[in-house]
C-alpha cells in the first residue's frame, strides 16, 4: 500500500495541500493519506482526502515521536519528537516494514508537506 504523510498548518489551503502532494508524487496509486491524530479531522484534510478517493489514517503523536526521518526540522522535532511529520505519519500509516518512496516536499507557501511511504499495511 502506498500512503501520502501530510504535515500542515492550521490555516493551510486545499490548494497548498494539493501543491505539496504533487510535488512529493502525486495521488495516483495511494491507498490512504495520514497526518497527526489531532489534525486529521481538519476540513482542508477531508477535502483533499475526498478528491484523492481515500480514507485518512490518524497517527497519534507518540507513535510519530518514535519514528527517524532523513528530513529533519529542529521546529518539528521540538513539537513533535521526529524530524517530519509528513514523513512519519506516511512510514507509520504504510505498516512496520515501510519505506519512504519520496521524502518531505513543502508547499511554496510553506504551510504543507507531503511524503510518500510504500509498505504492508497497519
Amino acid at each position: 500500500m502506498m500512503v501520502a504523510g501530510l504535515g500542515f498548518k492550521r490555516d493551510v489551503t486545499l490548494a497548498s495541500l494539493r501543491e505539496a502532494l504533487l510535488a512529493a508524487g502525486g495521488s495516483e496509486g495511494l491507498s490512504a493519506v495520514a497526518t497527526v491524530s489531532d489534525k486529521a479531522d481538519a476540513e482542508v484534510l477531508k477535502q483533499l482526502a475526498r478528491e484523492c478517493g481515500v480514507p485518512i489514517r490518524a497517527v497519534p503523536a507518540e507513535m510519530l515521536a518514535s519514528i527517524d526521518t532523513p528530513t529533519q526540522s529542529a521546529l518539528i522535532a521540538e513539537k513533535f519528537g521526529t524530524g517530519s511529520v509528513a514523513e512519519a505519519s506516511a512510514l507509520a500509516a504504510a505498516g512496520p516494514r515501510a519505506r519512504l518512496i519520496a521524502t518531505r516536499a513543502v508547499s511554496r507557501d510553506h504551510t504543507a508537506t507531503a511524503a510518500i511511504a510504500e509498505g504492508d499495511g497497519a
